[in-house]
């Protein structure tokens, strides 16, 4: 089982999306996968069609002990693909926590027991708090979706700094595995300038890039994944090549 923190701490750069149809890439792959909503924002859950007034569990519940993690699984038997809410509580986790011994591990210890998966996925707030150390501390691998633009890519040094200082301190297994290119527009100079520059001080890690596509933006307002939506995309093409590579690179970091 592969558990995968999907993190940057700027925001709108496609996290959300890359969570999303990547599960559901891998899902048609044959993949059997879990997502893992760990932004107060809550847009991955709304992504699936849930409201807040239908959720008596969430990630919330389960991170403070109040719930199990089964309780507070979403999904249908005749899909592999499956959710954990999340809720605006989140907003207080790092402040409700602060003083807590060993809230670094909550996650970890969560999904210590947990079998059938071939997927774990984390969709990650845009910070560096709590939330973000407890899904680094749980992960094997992070990926860091990336807007095809200079500002995006000034962001990575913080994140590598906090990946570097958990690797040393809580997880010494953590490690970036998977640059992904997002809103990528072949026709502008920038947007070809930035993934260059990435793959020049980032070698093989940029696994894949996501051209812009507006039924990417779409499909959330009808509770699908790009697959589903439309299917002959380019989004669709994209995911699924990203897919493809992830599982690819099972002979190197494991199934």
């Amino acid at each position: 089982m592969r558990i995968i923190s999907l993190t940057n701490e700027k925001g709108g750069v496609g996290k959300t999306t890359c969570t999303l149809n990547l599960g559901a890439a891998l899902v048609s792959l044959g993949k059997k996968c879990l997502l893992i909503d760990l932004d107060q924002q809550m847009a991955l859950t709304y992504s699936f069609g849930i409201a807040p007034d239908q959720i008596k569990e969430s990630i919330y519940e389960v991170l403070r002990g109040e719930a199990k993690l089964d309780a507070a699984i979403w999904g249908q038997p005749n899909n592999n693909l499956f959710v954990v809410p999340a809720s605006p509580k989140l907003a207080g986790f790092d402040v409700e926590m602060a003083n807590e011994v060993g809230s670094q591990m909550l996650l970890k210890e969560i999904l210590s027991g947990v079998n059938g998966f071939d997927y774990i996925l984390f969709d990650c707030p845009p910070s560096l708090g709590m939330i973000v150390v407890n899904a680094l501390t749980a992960a094997r691998e992070v990926f860091v979706p990336m807007q095809a633009e200079y500002l995006s890519m000034q962001g990575m040094a913080r994140l590598l700094e906090i990946v570097e200082r958990v690797k040393k301190r809580l997880n010494s297994n953590l490690e970036i595995t998977g640059i992904i290119g997002t809103m990528y527009d072949q026709r502008r100079i920038l947007n070809r300038e930035v993934i260059a520059k990435v793959e020049e001080h980032f070698p093989g890690k940029v696994i894949g890039v996501i051209r812009d596509c507006i039924s990417l933006a779409e499909a959330p307002s009808r509770c699908w994944d790009i697959l589903e939506y439309r299917p002959n995309s380019l989004g669709a093409q994209d995911f699924t090549a990203l897919a493809q590579r992830v599982v690819q690179m099972e002979v190197y970091y494991g199934a």
